[in-house]
């Protein structure tokens, strides 16, 4: 069954990072780039869109966080992402005065 970037929009919740840091440990945290929808993604991720996903990687805006980015995560109190669950991987947003 395919699922639309609309369903999957309607979906998109706002988490702080210290509720996202279990799915880390699992490996299962990918990080979007502010440059992407993240229901565009989803959709991408949900449909096994390779040629697509590869491009994003390639580009650098999907990706698995850096110890940079956690560090800083990690050390700023109530720092708050879109995410959007899309198994098994959670993808998530810095929020931006623009999306969020």
């Amino acid at each position: 069954m395919t699922v639309s970037k609309t369903e999957l929009a309607a979906k998109i919740d706002v988490a702080e990072w210290f509720m996202l840091r279990a799915h880390l440990e699992r490996g299962g945290v990918v990080v979007v780039d502010g440059l992407l929808d993240l229901a565009e993604v989803g959709a991408a991720v949900a449909a096994d869109e390779v040629a697509t996903i590869e491009r994003w990687l390639a580009a650098g805006l999907v990706g698995k966080p850096t110890a940079q980015q956690i560090e800083s995560w990690d050390a700023a109190q109530g720092k708050r992402f879109l995410c959007l669950i899309v198994s098994p991987y959670v993808l998530v947003q810095e929020e931006s005065p623009a999306n969020g």
